[in-house]
């Protein structure tokens, strides 16, 4: 399983922003700030917005800001609308997009193990939000020292 480079990008992006979530964010600083080239980013703002993740301003001192906090954003919602249903294989997934490849699909082993894995990791990703993302960077936070 790998994840597709818009869902990265779209939770760098959420990561991002959330660092600071007051302030509206211009997309040429976004995509500066994560390296994440520019007509790419549009289209991924664009999806966040479309899902209500996102609010964006046209003009001077426009950008985009968050609408959700960050604590309510999971992770596996924003890799969903990018990748759709995470599967290992296809036929693991509840509503198999292609036939499975083995002789009675109802007692293959592999298909019930990878089905059980993809249940283990959606529910893992629906329990991270782009807040714990940020308490595992250390972003823009001024150094502290003990002494």
């Amino acid at each position: 399983m790998r994840l597709s480079r818009k869902a990265e990008y779209a939770l760098r992006a959420l990561t991002a922003i959330a660092r600071q979530p007051r302030k509206s964010w211009p997309i040429q600083e976004l995509a500066t700030r994560e390296r994440i080239p520019i007509k790419f980013l549009e289209q991924i703002l664009l999806a966040l917005r479309r899902a209500g993740f996102l609010a964006s301003k046209r003009g001077v001192g426009g950008g985009c800001t968050l609408i959700r906090a960050a604590d309510e954003i999971r992770v596996g919602e924003v890799i969903a609308i990018f990748d759709g249903p995470l599967a290992p294989v296809p036929c693991s997934l509840d509503k198999p997009s292609a036939p499975c490849s083995c002789p009675d699909p109802r007692t293959c082993p592999l298909r019930k193990m990878m089905t059980a894995l993809r249940h283990d990791i959606t529910a893992l990703l629906d329990a991270r939000t782009i807040e714990d993302l940020l308490k595992l960077s250390p972003g823009d936070s001024p150094l502290a020292f003990e002494i």
